[in-house]
């Protein structure tokens, strides 16, 4: 099985628990979702996660992790199609006031002299669903999850030589401590026949 399924593709059921996320759901407030190549895209313009406490130990000098969980339900949430999850390592350049990515797993890349809007759209930018097993005119839901490390996860998961599909999913699972240290934002119901529609294949 290629490395990249343990990320992409996966299908289960495991939701985080209501309640432990700072949540950006209202209409306007959510994602923009578009279709490339048949794959699900999202941007989220409104969602800054390079703030808070994550920002402050950035710029204390301290590399800070980043979990990402982008999930396709079909259902409102009762189940999940399709889940994309990946782990990001954020850094902060205190002289040219600018950071760094590097995506872990396989295959691991990275990018520099970003700004901190720069840094959340790359992160976004990487994600992708599949929507193959979706009818046209079918309503759909997606959803974007970020998580921020704090220090005791980011030691035990650096202990780790690889960090598996279970492993991140469990990080989602639990509930969040202090503030902005998770953020959530919905984009739907959705469907394909519309974003097809759309001159860019952006939510209308």
């Amino acid at each position: 099985m290629p490395s990249h399924i343990t990320r992409r593709g996966f299908l289960g059921c495991l939701l985080p628990a209501p309640g432990i996320c700072l949540a950006m759901t209202a209409e306007g407030d959510g994602l923009d979702v578009r279709l490339a190549n048949e794959r699900l895209r999202v941007a989220a313009p409104r969602m800054q996660f390079v703030s808070g406490k994550p920002l402050e130990r950035l710029r204390n000098g301290a590399p800070v992790p980043f979990a990402f969980q982008l999930t396709l339900s079909i259902d409102h949430w009762a189940s999940v199609l399709d889940r994309d999850i990946e782990r990001f390592v954020l850094s902060y350049d205190l002289w040219e006031e600018r950071f760094s990515i590097t995506k872990m797993g396989h295959p691991r890349k990275s990018v520099s002299h970003l700004t901190a809007r720069a840094a959340e759209t790359w992160c976004v930018d990487d994600l992708e669903l599949a929507p193959g097993r979706i009818e046209e005119r079918q309503s759909f839901w997606v959803r974007l999850e970020v998580r921020a490390e704090n220090p005791a996860e980011q030691a035990e998961l650096d202990r780790q030589e690889s960090v598996s599909l279970s492993r991140l999913i469990e990080i989602f699972s639990r509930r969040a401590h202090g503030e902005q240290t998770r953020w959530v934002a919905e984009a739907g119901p959705v469907r394909l026949a519309d974003l097809r529609k759309a001159p860019s294949g952006a939510r209308p």
